[in-house]
This record gives structure tokens, sequence and C-alpha cells, in this order.
């Protein structure tokens, strides 16, 4: 009988501020006939907000779950702390999500638990030794952390948005994880949430050290919370640049893409 060779667990060495932490190396992938990417190429620093733009369809999101093993690419690799992703199996990735923590779009929380019991679920997965007390206690932090404190016993129907988007991030960074990925954080929220959401991007980083990727469209929040800018257009990367670059890019994808926004907000300007 053939045993299945498994990858080595994740060696995980925290990096300095400043190397390369994660590399997408001429990915592909397709569903079905649609292609999503041809040959996309990037590189995320330890340390830094990375923010991928782009149109509906391009593939933002997919790129994220394709770091954490949700999807994964028809060809190309995935290196995360110089260490290839694209061997491992379902199990492997168990470990690499202790380190890259994803805060989803619709939050992803469980209806049936409160508060608390989502924010320990990863808890309980990752540390299954890890005693009650310092569950509880973690969980208060966290919740602190993203200036909700005591709603433990809340169930995810009684928050508004901006709260679920919070109780997200709470879950995520239970772990003390070193990655954060976050998919559209502000989608559907209104200003003054969204602006808080925004700053609360920021913090994670000054106060945790931590790595971010944001996948948005909304381009106010990707000038506001990034160091860096990536444009996903035709299947890869066309250009990564300081929003101050990208805002006088003369690339015509981003150009295109950041007109077009630029419109869309004036027309809701207008409209206010």
């Amino acid at each position: 009988m053939l045993l299945r060779r498994h990858p080595p667990r994740l060696q995980f060495r925290p990096p300095t501020r400043g190397e390369e932490l994660i590399r997408f190396e001429h990915l592909q992938k397709s569903f079905g006939p649609k292609r999503v990417y041809d040959d996309l190429q990037l590189s995320v620093y330890a340390g830094e907000t990375l923010t991928v733009i782009g149109g509906s369809g391009t593939g933002k999101s997919v790129l994220l779950k394709c770091l954490i093993g949700l999807l994964r690419p028809d060809a190309g690799r995935i290196l995360f702390e110089g260490q290839e992703l694209s061997g491992f199996h379902e199990e492997d990735f168990i470990d690499v999500r202790r380190h890259v923590a994803m805060v989803f779009q619709g939050s992803a929380l469980f209806d049936s638990l409160t508060v608390g019991e989502n924010i320990a679920y990863p808890l309980r997965e990752h540390f299954p030794r890890m005693p009650a007390e310092e569950i509880r206690e973690r969980v208060a932090r966290k919740l602190e952390l993203v200036n909700l404190p005591g709603i433990e016993d809340m169930k995810p129907s009684d928050l508004s948005g901006g709260m679920k988007k919070r109780v997200g991030l709470a879950r995520a960074i239970a772990t003390d994880p070193e990655v954060i990925l976050w998919d559209e954080p502000t989608t559907g929220l209104d200003p003054v949430t969204t602006e808080n959401i925004n700053q609360m991007i920021r913090s994670m980083q000054k106060q945790l050290g931590c790595t971010s990727i944001v996948v948005t469209h909304d381009m106010m929040s990707a000038f506001t919370v990034s160091d860096r800018i990536a444009m996903l257009a035709n299947r890869r990367i066309v250009q990564v640049g300081t929003p101050e670059e990208m805002k006088v890019s003369t690339v015509p994808e981003v150009r295109a893409f950041l007109d077009a926004r630029r419109q869309e907000l004036g027309l809701q300007e207008e409209a206010r």
C-alpha cells in the first residue's frame, strides 16, 4: 500500500518588517471556460497593508481563498515565508489558517452560537488543550480590541452590520495571526461605519504588527488604508504602487478603473 507523503508542517519564522512574506508566482486559475488568472504574480511584504483592486469578477477574492487553501490554483506557486503551499492537502492548511486569518465579506458568523462562542471557535480548533478560562480571557481581550467589550452573550442576529464586521475581526485575530485577509470589508456599510472599519484595519497593523491583504472596489477605503495597491485586470496584476503612484498612473486599465470609480462617486455625491 502506498502511503501519501505529507509536506512538512509549516515552519513559521516571524519575518522582519519589509521582508517578502507571501509570493504568488505565475498563478493560473479557471472555473470551467472562464479564465481568472493567466500569469498572476504578486509579492506581499511583512508589516504592510496591501490592497487588491479590480472590477467585479476579476478574481480578487479568489486570490485570498487560494492563499488559505479554500481554492486551488491550476498552475503556479504560492509561497508563504519561503515555503511552497502548492502541495499542501486540506488538513495541512489547518496550520496555515492559524497564521493567516480571513475576515469574510458577510462576516460568516455562526448564527446558532453566541458572539463569545463564535470567537472561541478557532481557539478550540487550533488549541484543543487551551483551558476554558484562558479561552474566556482571550475572547474578552479580542472584543475589547475591536471596541465591543462585554457582548459575549449576544447572538449575531442582535448585531448591526458594522458590529458583525468587528466580531468577525475579533474571531479572525483570536489566534494572534501574522496575516489578516479582508474580503470587501466595507461593502454595504454606511459612511460612518466604513470609516470605523478603515481605522480598524490601520489599528490592527499598528497594535498587532500584522500584515494585511485587503480586497475591495471601494477606492476611498483603498487610498485610506493601503501602503501599496495592486490592480488586477486582464487576468493578471497590471500595476503595484503606493496610493500616490496609483492616483497618477498612466497604465490604461488603472486609469479606466479609477475614472469609472470617480464618476460613480461623483454621481453619489450629486444624489445626496
